[in-house]
């Protein structure tokens, strides 16, 4: 099966980007897997095209302006287009033994937000050209539950007990990054949205998930081939709180 289009997924070499990337593949886009390792990068092409997928290897460090202007760059002159972008590359810092708001260094969450905010904003600005070239674009910010001020402030949500700076603050302005793009182009065919995975055994939390990278994975391949009626500025995906379905999480 292909269907012609094309999809860069950040963050691809592993976890739940590289689900992401084999889901879309197995639907039969051109996969292109980006991440900033290239040997990483060149392992997730093989394994990716082993498991049938047309995937390509693209360096891609969402943090260095150049490497965002090269990929971009390729995709341009390689693909003409892009159909799906799907901003999946994060990064969990933390500082002290609890990782409290009082232990937080503003070193630490420059690096937070440069990964998981800034280098969402300057892949999607590379990219935005091209994802306007296609029939009907989709962009995928992944971001989290923890990133949802009204979920982290309830008492009665599971994840009432975290009390950290960094990653929920990155995932909390990407929601609202989510939300201002998904305004600019409202009166456009391409749809933004905001994708929660769930609480899924990743590297970024030692594997102590309780949902895979591949069911993380089904939540951005779900935004990701939204139809033309389908929703944009959204925080949709793994309701914990709500007996484990998925929807709309609040902002």
């Amino acid at each position: 099966m292909t269907t012609n289009m094309i999809a860069l997924v950040t963050g691809a070499n592993k976890g739940i980007g590289f689900a992401t990337a084999a889901q879309l593949g197995a639907r039969g886009m051109t996969v292109l897997a980006g991440a900033r390792d290239a040997a990483r990068g060149r392992a997730a092409e093989a394994a990716l095209r082993d498991g049938g997928a047309d995937a390509r290897f693209v360096p891609l460090d969402v943090t260095d302006a150049g490497s965002v202007a090269t990929a971009a760059k390729l995709v341009e002159e390689e693909y003409g287009r892009l159909d799906v972008l799907v901003n999946n590359a994060g990064i969990v810092l933390g500082d002290g033994e609890r990782a409290l708001p009082s232990e937080t260094t503003v070193a630490t969450l420059r690096r937070v937000f440069e990964t998981n905010v800034f280098g969402a904003v300057a892949v999607t600005n590379a990219l935005l050209p091209l994802l306007r070239r296609a029939p009907a674009a989709r962009i995928v910010n992944v971001s989290s539950e923890v990133g949802s001020i009204a979920t982290i402030s309830d008492p009665d949500s599971f994840i009432w007990s975290l009390t950290s700076v960094p990653y929920p603050s990155s995932k909390a302005a990407l929601n609202m990054v989510t939300a201002m793009y998904a305004k600019e182009l409202r009166d456009t065919p391409i749809k933004v949205n905001a994708a929660n995975p769930g609480y899924c055994a990743t590297d970024l939390n030692g594997r102590s998930g309780f949902r895979s990278p591949a069911q993380g994975a089904e939540v951005s391949v779900h935004l990701a081939t939204l139809p033309p009626d389908g929703p944009t500025g959204t925080l949709w995906g793994h309701l914990a709180d709500g007996g484990g379905g998925y929807g709309v999480l609040p902002w």
